[in-house]
């Protein structure tokens, strides 16, 4: 096996680094003609309980691309039949919840996760990873309680998140248990993750853009606190990402974690200009990914000149791969960003 590489773990701690990390948001799998050939036979919930089997969906990118760093094939959802959500991912539509919660008794109703009873195949999986597979450092991660709140509530996935959002207006009692409930959940299952050898942890706010500014410091910003607090205390580097979220950014920086991460609405230089001094990850719009290659090259030279303008920039993509990328430009774009990067970091 080559030497660990640890310059995305340097990277997240605004540590120096000879070029910029870089990895992508669902790089397991998607545009990976391994992976459809997988998926033919196997579905999502399938291949997370193999082990072996998730754990080669994982690693493959690494091996293809040459990226700085793997994400744990999964899904945000993954946990949640632990604690009594009764979910199904549903081919073209996604997580589809039956059970979905409407007061404060269903939120009552909900247990309590226990990683090694509810989730073992996910710890197999980081095990097998961590101590025979992989070079580069393991990214564990969660969904925050916002986004897994907006399933769990509007019973699936939703364009205007209208429930979730009366309800926590509505009904903060029944809001702010879910949100404790979720807070506890995700704390065990990240420490989980990282017990069982995980490096990093990400948490995945997808769908917090649809809140204002107003509403995230009542109704969120507090559990997310006690959330990044306990993950710290692991001594790992945690990151913050949602989409469409920019406004968002400077509460996002507020709190305690290491890397705030950005979509494609917010450039790193417009970032550093509102005073966010903490490594930046981010954050070429993935539909350019299909442009020709000379506006692939283009656009990535440009971001990262201002994520080079100061130490701490992980590249990654603004959401993530989808499947008609073609895989080829993944592993072009990444060598481009190395070597880029590292010209660059060589001469200043």
């Amino acid at each position: 096996m080559k030497p660990f590489n640890d310059t995305f773990l340097r990277a997240a701690k605004g540590e120096s680094v000879v070029h910029t990390p870089v990895w992508y948001m669902r790089q397991a799998g998607r545009s990976q003609p391994e992976y459809r050939k997988i998926k033919e036979k196997y579905s999502l919930e399938e291949i997370t309980h193999q082990p072996e089997l998730c754990a080669y969906v994982t690693r493959l990118p690494v091996e293809q691309y040459d990226v700085d760093a793997a994400i744990l094939y999964k899904d945000i959802v993954t946990p949640l039949p632990g604690i009594g959500v009764d979910v199904k991912i549903k081919a073209g539509v996604g997580p589809v919840i039956s059970n979905p919660i409407r007061s404060k008794e269903d939120v009552d109703r909900l247990g309590e996760l226990s990683p090694e009873d509810h989730i073992p195949f996910v710890l197999e999986t980081i095990k097998l990873l961590t101590t025979e597979q992989l070079n580069v450092p393991l990214i564990g991660f969660s969904g925050a309680p916002f986004t897994l709140a907006s399933y769990m509530i509007e019973g699936g996935p939703s364009r205007n998140y209208n429930k979730t959002k009366a309800m926590m207006v509505s009904n903060p009692e029944a809001w702010f248990a879910l949100m404790d409930k979720l807070a506890d959940m995700i704390i065990v299952y990240t420490k989980a993750q990282v017990d069982s050898g995980a490096k990093a942890i990400q948490i995945f706010d997808s769908w917090v853009g649809a809140l204002n500014v107003a509403d995230y410091r009542i109704f969120i910003k507090p559990v997310m606190e006690k959330i990044f607090t306990a993950i710290q205390s692991y001594g790992v580097p945690v990151t913050t990402f949602g989409v469409g979220a920019s406004h968002l950014a400077k509460e996002w920086h507020d709190l305690p974690v290491d890397v705030v991460g950005l979509d494609w609405r917010l450039s790193i230089a417009e970032a550093r200009s509102m005073g966010l001094t903490k490594t930046l990850q981010g954050n070429l719009d993935p539909s350019l990914l299909l442009a020709d290659w000379n506006v692939i090259e283009s656009r990535a030279r440009a971001i990262l000149d201002e994520g080079l303008a100061q130490p701490g920039h992980i590249f990654n993509l603004g959401h993530g791969v989808f499947p008609e990328v073609n895989p080829d430009t993944l592993k072009r774009l990444t060598a481009f960003v190395h070597e880029y990067s590292r010209e660059r970091l060589a001469h200043s």
